[in-house]
């Protein structure tokens, strides 16, 4: 039996991906992609909780869990706009466009998080910060590309690129290929109205 690689994700709609690439696209081609792999942009998305490998048979718990925590949250907006790297600006490791998010997401989170971690899956140890991963800083990236990486973002703004409903929450499977992840979502949970 293999196992499947899995998360828990909000979806972003394909309009605001599609403002969200047209952004980031100077930065693409000012950097590269011999310093930055680059999500594409279908793969843009709110992670809530990264499982790794699951076996088949813990899906059906895992779709429970989105169905119940689901059940107790309702529809929102988001807000999507913004620059910016983790772990800071100074070591840029991870490029991001920041989410402005009601009290509702945090909710959402924390819920699916409590549950996951009563079924063994690991507690995140990190804050949770909503974002929208763009593009991560490769391993090997030098002293100078880190500075050269840290020049560009400091010299790029990315203001508001939009609001989107977040209705539904949903259980990706995650393979990796040689052109890059490719996502398929198993199960999705809608929020209340």
């Amino acid at each position: 039996m293999s196992l499947l690689r899995t998360f828990i994700a909000v979806e972003i709609p394909s309009q605001i991906q599609k403002k969200i690439q047209e952004a980031v696209e100077p930065l693409r081609k000012e950097l590269g992609s011999s310093l930055i792999r680059w999500v594409p942009t279908q793969n843009i998305h709110i992670t809530l909780k990264f499982l790794g490998d699951v076996s088949p048979a813990s899906v059906d718990h895992l779709t429970q869990i989105l169905r119940t925590e689901a059940d107790t949250c309702p529809a929102f907006d988001i807000h999507i706009g913004g620059l910016g790297s983790f772990p800071s600006l100074k070591r840029p490791r991870v490029l991001f466009i920041g989410i402005q998010a009601p009290a509702e997401l945090e909710a959402l989170y924390r819920g699916i998080e409590s549950a996951c971690a009563r079924l063994g899956y690991e507690s995140e140890k990190r804050d949770f910060s909503p974002h929208l991963t763009v593009g991560r800083v490769k391993q090997d990236a030098s002293v100078i590309d880190q500075q050269r990486i840290r020049r560009v973002l400091e010299g790029t703004t990315i203001d508001s690129l939009g609001t989107a409903r977040v209705n539904s929450v949903h259980l990706y499977k995650s393979e990796l290929k040689p052109s890059g992840s490719v996502y398929t979502q198993i199960y999705s949970a809608p929020l209340t109205k």
